[in-house]
Parts: C-alpha cells; sequence; structure tokens
C-alpha cells in the first residue's frame, strides 16, 4: 500500500490512492494488477499496470586503434513488435541483484565483453502509464572481448557502430527501442562534456 501524502504536499492535488488491487495476470516474471483507485477530486476509477523487476542498460564504449569511439549494439528479434530491433545491451534484475553487478552480468552475457571501468548515468522509466519497469543506465570502458552466456533461447546478433552512425541510425528512424535512443541522449552530452560521469573500476 502506497504512503498517503501530506495535504501541504504540493503534489497532493495530483495524487491517486490505491483503494483495492487485484492480480489479473502472474507470468514467468511480469504480474498484471487492476487496482481501483481515488482520484484527486475524489471519484474513483481503476488502473491496469504490469509489475516489472526493473533491468539494466549498458552503454559500452570501444576505442580503436586512431582513438575513435565506437558503440556496441545488439541485432535482437522483439515477438511483440514482429521486428528486429537495433538496441543497446540490456536485461533483468534478478531479484535484488546489485545494480551495477546486474549492468556487468548482461553485458557478459550477451556481448562477452567485460569492462574495467564503470559509470552510473540514471535512471529512466520506458512505460509511466502502464508499468512499474525501470532501466538503470550504465557506461563501460575498457572493454575485454570474451565468450558470450547466452540464456536458453537467447538469439542475438552483436556488433559495433561508429558514434556517427549510431545517431544518424536515431535520427533517422531505424533505431526506434525507446531505452537506447535515451541511451544516445546520454551518451551525446557525455561525449560533449555536458554531462560528466564518475567512472569507478569494475567490481
Amino acid at each position: 500500500m502506497r504512503t498517503p501524502i501530506s495535504v501541504t504536499d504540493s503534489d497532493a492535488g495530483l495524487r491517486e490512492f490505491r483503494q483495492s488491487s487485484d492480480k489479473i495476470l502472474s507470468g514467468r516474471f511480469l504480474q498484471v494488477f487492476s487496482d481501483q483507485v481515488t482520484l484527486p477530486d475524489g471519484k474513483t476509477t481503476f488502473r491496469e499496470y504490469i509489475v516489472h523487476p526493473g533491468a539494466v542498460m549498458v552503454i559500452p564504449l570501444l576505442t580503436d586503434g586512431q582513438g575513435h569511439t565506437r558503440i556496441v549494439l545488439e541485432r535482437q528479434f522483439r515477438y511483440p513488435v514482429d521486428q528486429v530491433m537495433i538496441e543497446l545491451p540490456a536485461g533483468k534484475r534478478d531479484g535484488q541483484e546489485d545494480l551495477l553487478l546486474c549492468a556487468q552480468r548482461e553485458l557478459r552475457e550477451e556481448t562477452g565483453y567485460t569492462a574495467t571501468q564503470w559509470a552510473h548515468a540514471g535512471v529512466l522509466h520506458p512505460c509511466i502509464s502502464y508499468s512499474t519497469e525501470y532501466i538503470d543506465i550504465w557506461f563501460a570502458q575498457g572493454l575485454q572481448a570474451g565468450p558470450r552466456q547466452l540464456d536458453a533461447g537467447e538469439f542475438l546478433d552483436v556488433f559495433s557502430a561508429s558514434t556517427d552512425e549510431f545517431f544518424a541510425w536515431c535520427r533517422d528512424g531505424r533505431i526506434t527501442d525507446a531505452k537506447t535512443l535515451i541511451g544516445a541522449l546520454w551518451l551525446q552530452n557525455y561525449l560533449s562534456g555536458a554531462w560528466p560521469l564518475q567512472w569507478q573500476d569494475a567490481v
């Protein structure tokens, strides 16, 4: 149950409060609820939403022999949209897994890369109207190639692109995945110096 806020809170005229909750679907890792809520004007309505365990996304930076930055990307078929999508590496959190360890695990499993340095960028909520999902954003550099450890039933291609290619694909609509577009925003501002990062050694 959500904790009611004080009437002096500046958001008091916007908040909704849960009165009852029904689980209408329990999947392998997603759950769907239908809640009856009280609106700010005192009326009631229903909110249906997905409970998601949370996830991480990694922006892996490769440096070629000439000092140019390349981005490690993936191509993966996404069944709900019936398309092969270009994405940054990402994956769901296992239980209460530490988010940095989760990012390191997902990068290693999906791409085979490990990284010597990591930096936390921020958090994004991709589907705020119908899901609790959040995605923790991490940068990785000092990449070292190794074997992949894909999950059973997981199929994806790993490749790299220049920053110019990556940004052009976002601009032209070749990349439409929301988290990857947010990753491009972070990368663009990091490279320009507008959004500095605090790097730490891998744990």
